[in-house]
């Protein structure tokens, strides 16, 4: 349908043409003594038409000719780059498909051609490291970061991913820490710093770094939970080395009130201040995860912290009792303290109630041992001889 318009149109261009010069009478006259030329209007104009075409497709020649060697150059760089690109393309996918020594032939290809070679070296260093060819790895890796302009995030990226592979994690937060300056500081670096620290102990670290991956939705909380109760332990168990008290409390108060109330962690801070003599620092971490969340493994660091505010400990305990009667380990746990006060008959009774729940060894050796007191050494011995067959 367009054809039929254009057709249409220089038809219609013609004919108006042909009109405008059947009326047209003029004429022109060329003087040049002692020549004289004359010449219509019409077919003077045609001439003018004609030859303006000419020159115009007389110098649009000569430009292209003299664009050729250019043209000639650029369409040779074209070809090279498209055939760059195709073995860059190819070692991706052999990459991709675990096939290494393709990928790092076609990526040397690519990387002689010129094209990207950044790029092709980043692909080879990987697919070397894959191999564990360490003389092509130490040769790509050279290679990489001479070439790196434009990818120097990505370069640092590969760097730290593979040093942490290769377990030199001193050399991948050296790399991190380079990208942290470019402002690379995203998921995928902070994943690799985690990784880093937790092989090089790092623990406050790991344990900050799963708290802000946790936030960003990196890790669930089903993986940050596990890792932060590891590292909250190895610092918590670190202080306790170091006889450090007040460095473990302050530890303790700076840790998130979800953490506060693990009972793993609660228990490794209790048993750490109780080791360092201080009772009621220890009693008082117990409280609080008790007061939130019930946990009977508690108790027995609880009764078993000598000295301290004995009484206050009983009747904390006895508050839990209204809420928890039928634990075993908690009436285990009052009969010590009010051993230990010397409340002969609460002791007993509550030693009796708690192995009438459960059976244990370990109320029939406090009970046995609380009946020597009293001397009933009868009694002490049936309780003795039960332990025993425990």
């Amino acid at each position: 349908m367009r054809a039929l318009i254009w057709l249409l149109l220089l038809a219609a261009l013609a004919v108006g043409l042909s009109l405008a010069m059947r009326y047209n009478d003029g004429y022109a006259l060329f003087v040049l003594p002692p020549w004289r030329v004359e010449l219509s209007l019409n077919l003077l104009l045609l001439l003018a038409a004609a030859f303006f075409f000419t020159l115009y497709w007389l110098f649009r020649a000569l430009g292209a000719l003299s664009r050729l060697p250019r043209d000639v150059r650029e369409f040779r760089l074209r070809r090279a780059r498209g055939s760059a690109e195709s073995l860059l393309h190819d070692a991706m996918r052999c990459f991709a498909e675990g096939r290494f020594s393709h990928a790092i032939k076609n990526a040397e290809k690519a990387f002689e051609a010129g094209h990207v070679p950044g790029l092709a070296a980043l692909l080879a260093w990987r697919a070397s490291h894959a191999l564990r060819d360490e003389a092509r790895v130490g040769e790509w890796r050279e290679r990489a970061l001479a070439n790196a302009e434009g990818i120097r995030a990505a370069t640092l990226m590969t760097a730290a991913e593979l040093a942490v592979d290769g377990r030199d994690f001193d050399a991948a937060l050296v790399a991190l820490d380079q990208l942290a300056a470019l402002g690379g500081r995203h998921i995928g670096a902070l994943r690799l710093a985690l990784r880093a620290h937790q092989g090089l102990g790092h623990w406050r670290e790991v344990a900050r770094l799963a708290r802000q991956l946790e936030k960003h939705r990196a890790l669930n909380a089903d993986q940050a939970a596990p890792l932060r109760r590891r590292a909250h332990g190895e610092v918590l168990r670190g202080l306790a080395d170091l006889g450090d008290s007040k460095a473990l409390h302050a530890y303790w108060k700076s840790m998130s009130a979800a953490d506060r109330v693990e009972p793993r962690l609660a228990l490794e801070a209790a048993r750490a201040l109780m080791a360092m003599g201080d009772c009621a620092g220890a009693a008082t971490v117990v409280e609080d995860v008790l007061d939130e969340h019930w946990d009977s493994s508690l108790i027995d660091a609880y009764a078993h912290c000598p000295g301290g505010d004995v009484l206050g400990r009983i009747a904390h305990c006895e508050k839990w009792l209204l809420q928890h009667p039928r634990d075993a380990a908690l009436l285990l746990a009052l009969g010590r303290l009010c051993r230990e006060r010397q409340l002969w008959g609460k002791a007993q009774s509550y030693l009796e109630a708690s192995l009438a729940v459960q059976e244990t060894r370990a109320a029939h050796v406090e009970l046995a041992q609380l009946l020597d007191q009293l001397e009933k050494s009868a009694l002490a011995e049936r309780h003795y001889r039960a332990a025993a067959v425990l």
